[in-house]
């Protein structure tokens, strides 16, 4: 018999965060856009028995992005969606700290993306975009260009109005 450890509580992929898993209406076709738009990479992929994708992994930049088809029976059965089910809009925006914003930002519109917001230095010490992707979820990149105080972050708030 072989001895067996105990698994680790909470893999270290997972440890530090909240993991996003996003629905798409073609995960195959949302994996290839990330890779080519963000440089994501592709970790882990289950294919459903129907067809589509069940769930699939992906990093992008040092997080993790959990996604899957919107259209296969067990998501459907849990009544996941889409953003375009949902009339284009969405509830929730994913933001990733990279290390280049502005080369991020060329590289997703080349590939697609819709520009919301062009790169530009933010009251928070952040350069930030925002983006659309294909299937409806908003991006926000981020590149830390300086740290700001408590003080400093509300005095600029109050001056951009």
């Amino acid at each position: 018999m072989t001895e067996r450890t105990a698994p680790i509580e909470i893999p270290d992929r997972y440890r530090y965060a909240v993991i996003p898993h996003i629905m798409v209406d073609d995960a195959a076709a949302a994996i290839d856009f990330y890779q080519r738009a963000f440089g994501a990479r592709e970790d882990f992929r289950v294919d459903a028995p129907g067809g589509g994708i069940l769930h699939a992994e992906i990093t992008v930049g040092r997080s993790t992005l959990m996604l899957g088809d919107a259209s296969v029976d067990e998501a459907e059965a849990a009544s996941f969606v889409a953003p375009a089910s949902l009339g284009g809009g969405t509830s929730v925006t994913l933001h990733v700290f990279v290390p280049d914003v502005d080369a991020l930002a060329a590289r997703a519109e080349a590939a697609g993306a819709e520009i919301v917001q062009p790169p530009k230095d933010m009251f928070h010490g952040d350069r930030t975009v925002i983006l659309k992707d294909p299937a409806g979820h908003l991006w926000v990149f981020l590149t830390h260009v300086e740290d700001v105080t408590r003080e400093e972050l509300l005095r600029r708030m109050a001056a951009v109005g």
